[in-house]
This record gives C-alpha cells, sequence and structure tokens, in this order.
C-alpha cells in the first residue's frame, strides 16, 4: 500500500501491560522485512496528535495503532492527526476508518458480540464458565478509505481492492 515503506511508527499506550509484547512483535515482523521500527506513546486521547507528529518527525512512514481501549474511540483524532502529518495508518477498528483513517485488519466485531451472546446464555443455563471452550475469532474484515489513501497520493493495489470486505469513499 505505501511503497518504499522503510520505517513504521507503532502508537502504543505505556500503561497497557501487553503493548510491549505487541512492539516485539512487530519489531520481529519488521527486521525481516528490512524496516525499522519507531515506537510511540500517547497514554492519553490528548496525547495522540503529539505522538503522531513524533512518528513524522522520527521518519516513519505509516503507523500502526496498537488495540487498546483508550484509542478505541479516537477515530477522528487519529485520522485529523494522521493527515495532517501525511501518514497513512492501521488499526483493528473499522470506526477508526470510518472517520478517516487508511485502513483497517481486524475481527468482526459484531460476530465477537453475537459469540459473547453464546456464552452469556449458556452461563445464565448453569453451563460453568471454566467449562467453555477458549475461542478465537475466525472472521476478519479489510476496510479501505480510498479517500483518505487518494489524499496521501496513495493508489490503492487491486489486490487490496478485491480483498477488501468494505470499500469507503
Amino acid at each position: 500500500m505505501v511503497p518504499g515503506l522503510a520505517s513504521v511508527a507503532v502508537l502504543v499506550n505505556p500503561g497497557n501491560s501487553t503493548h510491549p509484547a505487541v512492539l516485539k512483535n512487530v519489531e520481529a515482523a519488521a527486521e525481516k522485512l528490512g524496516m525499522k521500527v519507531v515506537p510511540v506513546d500517547a497514554r492519553t486521547a490528548s496525547e495522540i496528535d503529539a505522538a503522531v507528529a513524533t512518528a513524522a518527525r522520527k521518519g516513519a512512514g505509516a503507523v500502526i495503532v496498537a488495540t487498546d481501549a483508550l484509542y478505541s474511540g479516537q477515530g477522528p483524532r487519529l485520522a485529523d492527526a494522521s493527515l495532517k502529518h501525511r501518514l497513512p495508518t492501521i488499526s483493528i477498528y473499522m470506526e477508526h476508518v470510518q472517520a478517516g483513517t487508511l485502513m483497517s485488519y481486524g475481527e468482526d466485531i459484531a460476530g465477537f458480540h453475537r459469540q459473547a451472546a453464546t456464552y452469556v446464555d449458556k452461563i445464565l443455563k448453569g453451563v460453568k464458565p471454566a467449562n467453555l471452550p477458549v475461542e478465537q475469532p475466525t472472521r476478519f474484515e479489510l476496510v479501505i478509505n480510498r479517500k483518505t489513501a487518494k489524499a496521501l497520493g496513495l493508489n490503492v493495489p487491486q489486490e487490496l481492492l478485491l480483498r477488501a470486505d468494505k470499500l469507503l469513499t
């Protein structure tokens, strides 16, 4: 999606105990691709713009938003900062793409809620939670904002257009 991408920022919340592992996984994948990873921190919503500005200043060519409850409702803020600093941004949240970030790839949230409802139903009917299996998501959605791609001067490859579950314009 971003030709010649050599450096990617990862937006992390230092208060989230899972983010060091996320960062480690991104760094391992980036190393295989010969890319540099630039971690940027935002502990609060008001720190997001400064974190994206830091990513741009440090030469990142794109931003990956780590999964965090803090970031889930920050689509407009992330979109504004990403467009202001001309950084393509990806997260798991389709709502971010609807607000103007470039793309999302993540589990089908509606399906996740249906799955959770079946667990609640079973528990209310007397099944002990410890007897329920741990399940992983099986459906993932790719959402691309074509208007944002155009604003960033990016051409969306035909392969991604065909694989996308939703294209926003």
